[in-house]
């Protein structure tokens, strides 16, 4: 683990920790508590608002939209029971792979 993902491996272990919180005290355990198509619903949110501020060009939304997303993707990864290191490994797997063959692979399967 390195200094720059310590931060993100910080955020997901305080999201899995809220899983079984009070939704009235915690955000995070409200979004649980809706259930797994509300969290997908904001990942998907995230991720339009995401790419409308790159279009846009504004840097400044694009990195609170990425952090925004980040948050909502880590919350999507814990309620399906998917640990970071699972995402990880499956992008050292796809590492020096060039992107076309890659996704040429997944084609076929």
């Amino acid at each position: 683990m390195t200094v720059k993902t310590e931060i993100l491996d910080r955020l997901f272990d305080t999201i899995a920790a809220r899983k079984n919180a009070d939704p009235s005290s915690s955000y995070t355990a409200k979004l649980y508590a809706k259930g797994t198509a509300k969290i997908a619903q904001k990942v998907g949110e995230e991720g339009v608002e995401l790419a409308l501020a790159a279009v846009q060009k504004n840097r400044d939304e694009v990195i609170s939209e990425s952090a925004d997303l980040f948050y909502h993707m880590f919350v999507l990864w814990a309620d399906a029971g998917i640990d970071p290191s699972e995402i990880y490994a499956k992008l050292a797997e796809r590492e020096g792979l060039s992107g076309l063959d890659e996704k040429a692979s997944r084609d076929k399967g």
